[in-house]
Formats: C-alpha cells, sequence, structure tokens
C-alpha cells in the first residue's frame, strides 16, 4: 500500500533521515520506534508531503506522491494523527470533527461517519459543543483521533497516540487503534511507548538518528536482546 524507498530529508544543513525506507501492507498496522529526534515525526511529515524528500521517492498504491500537496494526499485516502494533537481550541467538537471531512462533499455520508465517531466516542458526543481546548487529554486526542477518521482514510498516520495520557487511557487508546485497524483501516503508528506498538504491530522498524536500524515483525522485535534494552526497559 505504501512504499517510501530510500528517502533523504533535510532541515537546512540537518540531514534528518537518511535513505530511509519502509513498506506498509494493506490491512495491517506498522510502527516506527525510537527515541526522541530520531526522526519518526520527520518520516510522518513527509509522507503526509508537508515536508520534501531531497531524494527517493514515496509510493501509495502504486503512485508516486513523493511531490503531491499535502491537501491532495489526504483526498487520495492518507490522514494523520498529529504529534500533541493539534485540535483546533476554539472550534467547538462538532466543528473540529467537520473539518476533517473538508475536502468531502457527499453530506450524507459526512453525517453518517460522525454517528459512527460519535459511537466510537461517547464523550465527544457528550461535549459536541463543548470548545475543544476545554477537553481532558484523552479526550482531545479521542478527537484527533475521530477528525482523522472524518477523512475516511485507507491509511492513518498516527504520531504519538499515547503521549502525556495516564497509563489507564493509553491502554483504552490502544484499544482504539485496534478496532480502526480491525474495521479495515491501515496504520502506520509511531509512539515511544515500545512495548504498547509492539504488542498491536503485525510489523515494526527501529530507527537511529535518521537511518532504520532494524526491521521485522512485531513479535520478533519483541524478542531482540537489542530492542528489549534499548526500548523494552528489559
Amino acid at each position: 500500500m505504501l512504499k517510501v524507498n530510500e528517502i533523504d530529508v533535510y532541515y537546512g544543513a540537518i540531514h534528518a533521515l537518511k535513505k530511509m525506507s519502509l513498506e506498509v501492507e494493506q490491512g495491517t498496522i506498522v510502527t516506527l520506534i525510537g527515541a526522541n529526534g530520531a526522526g519518526k515525526t520527520t518520516t510522518l511529515k513527509t509522507i503526509s508531503g508537508i515536508l520534501r524528500p531531497k531524494s527517493g521517492s514515496i509510493k501509495y498504491k502504486g503512485s508516486d506522491i513523493t511531490k503531491v500537496a499535502p491537501e491532495k494526499i489526504v483526498s487520495l485516502g492518507i490522514s494523520q494523527v498529529p504529534e500533541g494533537r493539534r485540535i483546533f481550541p476554539t472550534m467547538t467538537v462538532l466543528e473540529n470533527l467537520e473539518m476533517g471531512a473538508y475536502l468531502r462533499k457527499d453530506k450524507k455520508e459526512i453525517l453518517k461517519d460522525m454517528e459512527n465517531v460519535f459511537n466510537r466516542f461517547p464523550r465527544l458526543q457528550e461535549r459536541r459543543k463543548q470548545l475543544a481546548g476545554t477537553l481532558s487529554g484523552g479526550e482531545q486526542q479521542m478527537l484527533a483521533i475521530g477528525r482523522a477518521l472524518m477523512a475516511r482514510p485507507e491509511l492513518m498516520l498516527m504520531d504519538e497516540p499515547s503521549m502525556g495520557l495516564a497509563p489507564l487511557l493509553v491502554k483504552e487508546i490502544f484499544e482504539i487503534i485496534k478496532d480502526i485497524n480491525a474495521r479495515g483501516t491501515t496504520i502506520l503508528l509511531v509512539e515511544q511507548n515500545a512495548n504498547m506498538a509492539l504488542s498491536v504491530a503485525d510489523k515494526a522498524y527501529v530507527i537511529e538518528t535518521g537511518e532504520i536500524v532494524l526491521q521485522g515483525s512485531a513479535e520478533q522485535l519483541m524478542k531482540s536482546e537489542e530492542v528489549r534494552k534499548a526500548y523494552l526497559g528489559g
């Protein structure tokens, strides 16, 4: 479904991603784990079209999207749940969800998807007229996921969905991730909580200073001594 092939990405003179390659098969959860500053968010931003690689290519369902504009990438079926949630704080919950469907014209289907989001996140329904900035951290994360779902993505990019959340909420968010995937959405998950990420993923990549240093099934990486020592606290 997604093939990132040897991309090089720079921030000015800083070489952020070095010949980075990864693949995401349709219907799977693939996770990218690594320390802070390793290049995880940069990878997602480049797939989304927010950053442009200096070299290499990105293909989505066989089509080259390396130089495609971010809004066009959304319309092709890729949406992102950004790091830090990035909801619109001065807009209501309902308005935030409507923004997720901004590029869509199918009003009946939009209403149907809105209903699905409210069924999945009853707390959002209760607070639909509330300003998003007044929600708790967990509720804001649910809203960010709901907003991404409103774009009807086939591939969802999730950047640190558990960041700053209490352990009980982290568990709930990962149950939601599994459920979204079970209903047919492919997921590329960036996550510092390697234990949780590997417990839900099919395949995993480890990134260090902009380079993929390990890859394999999530099960293999969970058993890897190197990964256990560096990321799983064992």
